[in-house]
């Protein structure tokens, strides 16, 4: 029997002649499955693209996260000083003499005599402390020194006695020495009833308050019926004299060289504006302070005229020494910790260094900085207590000199 041959035109028909004869449910099942398949691709696609924006909105806020993790800063950069014709220095203006005045006796205040603003000479009355236990205490001793001194006339008038009887016998020698250290022993009484009475004295003398010196009366800090206590510390009155003042100056290491006993200088008080005191330097520390790195100088200022009110601030002017310039920063970069003086520098990476700086003259809004930064240097302005170097910031806009006040 001859074998089947495969004929290709049966096989492609096969499955057509399958699918005509398969049932209705069979071919509605085939659209149900697709139309299935169809949605749910339909549906994938839909939220794909309705979650799409969230996605990038998300992806943003975590971007911007990341830069708002970097605190931003403003920075600055130092700028040279200008050179003056000139030393020009803050001074303190101080009175020549000044003492607060205290009490030395216990008791009460009984009146007051100067008032505030006052002109004493040395000397004169202040006011006057009601002492009644002291007044007590040297009526007694007074009545002890009468005493004292009473047993010392009759302990004479003994001893003078058995003078004359150990002559003639009529008391034995024993008698008569015993007499004789009588008197000396009421007399060593009397003496010191009578310094008691003295020391009481001296004491009632304190409870008159009396100016050490001629001045000007710049404190009153008591009144009538005050409780005055000796050694409490207690200041009832301040006098300061102020015909003569000191200006304290405080010139830097550069320039200490340059300042002699006896060179004049000029003292400015920024209330005169048109009036230039002429002063002399009178004294020197002799030495550079290990803390500032500068020159004590006190120099002397006549003020019969009472135009310079002592406490004032002031500028001396040292004609003949250049003042060389240096670099400035406002007062609003400085960082005060237990190193000294920093300053927060950014770094062309981005990152903080803090510098330690040498500090000069105090401009005000400004401060000379002698040591510790370049007039290239990026510094932080309103820089945080937390600032550490190597943090990360971010420079918002730099500013120049004028615009950081």
């Amino acid at each position: 029997m001859p074998a089947a041959t495969s004929n290709p035109t049966n096989s492609a028909v096969a499955p057509l002649a399958k699918a005509a004869t398969a049932s209705p449910r069979q071919v509605g099942l085939s659209w149900l499955w697709a139309a299935a398949i169809l949605a749910a691709l339909l549906f994938a696609g839909a939220f794909v693209a309705a979650r799409r924006p969230r996605l990038q909105q998300r992806e943003a806020l975590v971007v911007q996260t990341r830069e708002l993790a970097v605190p931003t800063v403003t920075v600055i950069s130092p700028v040279p000083g200008q050179a003056a014709d000139g030393l020009l220095l803050q001074a303190e203006v101080k009175p020549w003499l000044e003492t607060p005045i205290y009490a030395r006796a216990n008791g009460f205040l009984k009146r007051w005599l100067v008032d505030l603003g006052a002109r004493v000479e040395a000397g004169q009355l202040l006011g006057e402390i009601e002492t009644p236990e002291l007044d007590q205490e040297h009526e007694r001793a007074r009545h002890e020194l009468a005493q004292a001194e009473a047993a010392l006339a009759l302990a004479k008038t003994i001893a003078q006695r058995s003078a004359q009887l150990v002559e003639a016998g009529g008391v034995s020698r024993d008698v008569y020495d015993q007499d004789q250290a009588g008197v000396v022993l009421k007399s060593a009484a009397a003496d010191a009833a009578r310094a008691g009475v003295r020391r009481l004295e001296e004491l009632r003398a304190f409870a008159q308050l009396t100016a050490p010196f001629a001045g000007t009366i710049t404190a009153r800090k008591t009144d009538v019926g005050d409780l005055i206590v000796a050694g409490s510390g207690k200041e009832l009155f301040r006098l300061a004299q102020t015909d003569r003042l000191r200006a304290r100056v405080r010139v830097p290491q550069t320039r200490a060289l340059a300042i002699e006993p006896g060179q004049t200088a000029e003292l400015l008080v920024p209330e005169l504006p048109a009036h230039v005191f002429p002063a002399k330097v009178g004294r020197t520390a002799g030495a550079i302070s290990a803390d500032s790195r500068t020159l004590l100088v006190e120099l002397d200022v006549d003020n019969s005229g009472g135009e310079i009110l002592a406490g004032s601030f002031a500028q001396v002017r040292f004609a003949g020494i250049q003042d060389t310039a240096t670099l400035t920063l406002p007062g609003n970069t400085l960082l005060f910790r237990a190193a000294g003086p920093q300053v927060g520098v950014v770094q062309a990476d981005g990152r903080v260094e803090l510098r330690s700086l040498k500090l000069g003259r105090d401009f005000g809004k400004t401060v000379e900085i002698l040591a510790g930064v370049s007039d290239t240097d990026q510094v932080i302005l309103n820089p945080s207590d937390a600032l550490t170097s190597g943090a990360a910031v971010r420079i918002v806009e730099p500013l120049r000199d004028r615009e950081a006040d």
